[in-house]
C-alpha cells in the first residue's frame, strides 16, 4: 500500500509539472549525507529480503527515503557497473560494461548477488582520461526546497569511478598526468553550486516553460533542458544518444538557488532566487573575457526572481555577461592588467550573433554598462556604445553609468539616478505573471543585460535594485503589499531579500573570480561601511593571488570538465608538460637573494655609514631591478592554462 501511494504521489507530482502546478514551495535545507549509507567501495552493503523490501544496514528503502527522494542504487562488479532506479515497480537497470564501455538496459535479476552496492543520487556522466573512461556519480545531496511539489537538490559530493580495475598499463608519466586530470575534475566538483531535480526542469524560466508545447513537456529532462545551463552536457553525450536511458541521466546546472517562505501583512508567500551560469565560454576571471566566434559571452548568467502566492506565480528575469566583443585581459602580475581589444577580427559578426540569440531568448535588450568611463576601461565603454549604434537595432538600447565615479566618496544614494533613468523601460518590459487558474496575465517583453568588467560586484548591486523594483510591483498586484507600502518598510522581508542577493553575489563571484563578491555590505545593509571596505580589500588581495598563481589550473579544470579539451591517449606530448623559460626560476631566486642581502646589510652595519649604505644601495638596486624585469615579463610568471590557450585569447 505504501509503495502504491508513493508511486501515485510521484505520478501526480509529474503531472503537476506539465500543468505548471499551483502547488506551493516547500522550503527545506537538510543534508542527506547522514541518511545514506556510504561504505567504502571495498565493502558490500548488507542486504536482507523482508517481504518486498530490501534492507540496507538495518534500514528499509522507505526509511532511507529511497522511494520518495528517488535516488539510484549502484552495484559494482569487476565486469560491470549496474545502476538501479529505485522507483516503485521499476525493473530497469542500467548496465555499463567496464571493458567495452557499452551502455545497455537490463533487469534487476541480472545484477549478480556478489555486487558491491551503495546508494547514489544521480549520474553526472562519463569522461575519458589517460587511464580510460570514468563514471561520475552524485553520492551526497542537500535539499534546497520544493517548487510546485518538485524537490530541488544541491549536489554536495561525488565519486569518480574508473572503468579500469588496474593502472598497470600506464607509464609513470601517464600515471602522473592521469592524477592531474583527476585533480582537475575534483576541483570543478568541489566548487559550490551544482543543483538538480529529477522531476523539474531547472534550466528554464517560468515564462519559457509556460510557452512550451505539450510535446515539449513530455520530453525527458535531458532532451528538453536548455543546453546553455546544463554543465554536465558533455559528460552525458553518450546518454543523450540513447533515449531509452535518459531517465538515468541527471542534468545539472551551476549557479545559485535560494528559497524562502515569507510573510507581509499576514499574507504568506514564497520567494525564490535562481542564477543559472552558462557553460558556453565558461571560465575564470582574467582568462575568459568578451565573446567567442559564436557570440557566447564570458560569465553569462541568467537570474530569475520568482514569487508564488495562492497559486499565482510571478517572475522577473535579468542577465549579465561580459562586454560582447573580442577583448582580453590576461594576468601579468599587475594588480589590474590593461584590457586589450583585438585588432585582427571582425567584432560586429560575433556582436550581432550575441544579440540575435539574446533577442530570440528574451526579447528587447536594455544594456546597462557600468564600467569606468576613464582610464583603462574607457576604450571598452566607447567601443561598446559605438557598436550598438552601428548595429542600429531598435530592439537593443544602451545606457552607460560610471558606477565608481557616480558612487565615489560613499555617495551610494546616487544609484537612484540610474534607477530613475531605467524606470520607464522597466515598466515597458513588465514581468511574467500567471494566475491561479494557469492563465498567463502578463509576459516579460524585454530584459536588462547588465555588465561591469567582471559582471560581478557592480552588476549584482544594480540587479538587486532592478529586481526590488519589479518585486514591489508584483507584490502590490498580488495584493500582498497595500497601496503606498514599500518593501523597504517590511523589516523581516527586507533582511531576507538583501541577504539572499548578497549570497547570490558571493556564489557568482566565487565561481568566476575565486573569492566572495565585493560591495556586499551595501547589498546586505543598504549602505557602505568601513568594515565592508576592509573586507573588499582582503578579497581583492586573495583575487590577485588566485588570478595570477592558480587560475591557469582552474581554467584547465573547467575546460576538461566541459569538454573544451579531450584527453587523447595517443597524443605525442602531453600539454601538461610545459618547459618554463630559465627566467621563471632564476629571476625570483636572484630577487630573493638580493633583497635578503639588503636586509642583512641594514641589520649588520659595516665599519662606516658610507660603506653600509653602499652595500644597501647595491643589493637594493639589484633587488629592485630584478623585480622590474619580472614585472616586465609578468605573463611568463603567472599560472597560465595549458590545455586550451589559443581559443581563450580571442
Amino acid at each position: 500500500m505504501a509503495a502504491a501511494a508513493a508511486a501515485a504521489a510521484a505520478a501526480a507530482a509529474y503531472a503537476n509539472l506539465k500543468l505548471l502546478s499551483t502547488e506551493h514551495f516547500k522550503i527545506e535545507d537538510r543534508d542527506l549525507s547522514d541518511e545514506s549509507p556510504l561504505p567504502d567501495s571495498s565493502d558490500k552493503v548488507a542486504k536482507e529480503q523482508i517481504g518486498s523490501s530490501v534492507k540496507y544496514e538495518g534500514y528499509t528503502k522507505a526509511e532511507y527515503g529511497l522511494v520518495y527522494e528517488n535516488p539510484f542504487q549502484k552495484h559494482v562488479t569487476p565486469e560491470k557497473f549496474y545502476v538501479e532506479a529505485c522507483d516503485d515497480g521499476a525493473d530497469d537497470v542500467l548496465a555499463i560494461d567496464r571493458v567495452s564501455t557499452e551502455v545497455t538496459l537490463t533487469v534487476k535479476k541480472d545484477v549478480p548477488p556478489s555486487a558491491v552496492t551503495r546508494p547514489i543520487y544521480g549520474i553526472l556522466g562519463t569522461i575519458r582520461l589517460v587511464a580510460g573512461t570514468y563514471l561520475i556519480v552524485i553520492t551526497k545531496k542537500k535539499k534546497v526546497g520544493e517548487i510546485f511539489s518538485h524537490a530541488i537538490w544541491k549536489a554536495t559530493d561525488f565519486d569518480i569511478l574508473s572503468y579500469k580495475k588496474t593502472m598497470l598499463h600506464l607509464t609513470d608519466i601517464q600515471l602522473q598526468d592521469n592524477k592531474v586530470f583527476l585533480s582537475m575534475l575534483n576541483h570543478v566538483l568541489s566548487v559550490d553550486g551544482f543543483y538538480f531535480s529529477t522531476t523539474y526542469d531547472l534550466t528554464h524560466t517560468l515564462q519559457r516553460l509556460a510557452n512550451t508545447s505539450p510535446e515539449f513537456q513530455e520530453m525527458s529532462l535531458l532532451e528538453r533542458a536548455d543546453p546553455r545551463f546544463v554543465w554536465n552536457g558533455h559528460l552525458l553525450r553518450e546518454f543523450a544518444a540513447q533515449p531509452e536511458i535518459h531517465r538515468f541521466a541527471t542534468p545539472v546546472m551551476h549557479g545559485f538557488i535560494t528559497m524562502h517562505s515569507c510573510s507581509i501583512n499576514g499574507k504568506c508567500f514564497d520567494w525564490l532566487l535562481i542564477s543559472r551560469r552558462s557553460c558556453f565560454r565558461a571560465g575564470v576571471r582574467y582568462y575568459v573575457r568578451g565573446i567567442d566566434s559564436e557570440g557566447h559571452a564570458a560569465n553569462f548568467i541568467e537570474t530569475e526572481q520568482i514569487v508564488h502566492y495562492k497559486g499565482s506565480k510571478a517572475s522577473f528575469v535579468q542577465t549579465r555577461g561580459s562586454i560582447p566583443f573580442f577583448w582580453s585581459q590576461r594576468p601579468n602580475l599587475k594588480y589590474k592588467p590593461k584590457p586589450q581589444i583585438s585588432k585582427s577580427v571582425n567584432h560586429m559578426d560575433g556582436f550581432q550573433r550575441h544579440f540575435d540569440s539574446q533577442i530570440i531568448s528574451y526579447g528587447k535588450q536594455m544594456i546597462v554598462n557600468l564600467v569606468n568611463q576613464k582610464g583603462s576601461e574607457k576604450p571598452l565603454e566607447q567601443t561598446f556604445a559605438k557598436m550598438v549604434a552601428n548595429m542600429a537595432n531598435g530592439m537593443v538600447r544602451y545606457v552607460a553609468f560610471d558606477f565608481h565615479k557616480e558612487c565615489s566618496r560613499m555617495r551610494w544614494d546616487r544609484l537612484q539616478i540610474l534607477m530613475d533613468q531605467l524606470a520607464e523601460q522597466q515598466d515597458e518590459f513588465s514581468y511574467f505573471l500567471v494566475d491561479s487558474d494557469g492563465k498567463i496575465v502578463t509576459q516579460q517583453e524585454g530584459i536588462f543585460r547588465s555588465n561591469c568588467m567582471d559582471c560581478l560586484d557592480r552588476t549584482n548591486v544594480i540587479q538587486s535594485l532592478l529586481a526590488r523594483r519589479s518585486l514591489q510591483a508584483q507584490l502590490q498586484r498580488l495584493g500582498i503589499l497595500h497601496v503606498g507600502q514599500r518593501i523597504e518598510e517590511q523589516a523581516d522581508f527586507e533582511k531576507i531579500y538583501k541577504n539572499a542577493w548578497a549570497d547570490n553575489a558571493n556564489a557568482c563571484a566565487k565561481q568566476y573570480a575565486g573569492t566572495g563578491a565585493l560591495k556586499t555590505d551595501y547589498t546586505r545593509t543598504g549602505k557602505r561601511t568601513q568594515w565592508g571596505l576592509i573586507m573588499d580589500g582582503w578579497n581583492s588581495l586573495i583575487r590577485y593571488y588566485k588570478n595570477n598563481f592558480s587560475d591557469g589550473f582552474r581554467q584547465d579544470a573547467i575546460d576538461l570538465f566541459l569538454g573544451n579539451y579531450s584527453v587523447d591517449e595517443v597524443e605525442p606530448a602531453s600539454p601538461l608538460h610545459v618547459q618554463k623559460d630559465w627566467k621563471f626560476l632564476a629571476l625570483p631566486i636572484i630577487m630573493v637573494v638580493a633583497f635578503s642581502m639588503c636586509i642583512i646589510c641594514l641589520l649588520m652595519a659595516g665599519d662606516t655609514w658610507t660603506e653600509t649604505m653602499a652595500y644597501v644601495f647595491f643589493w637594493g638596486s639589484a633587488s629592485s631591478g630584478t623585480f622590474a624585469i619580472i614585472l616586465y615579463n609578468g605573463k611568463d610568471f603567472v599560472d597560465a592554462p595549458k590545455l586550451v590557450q589559443k581559443e581563450k585569447m580571442d
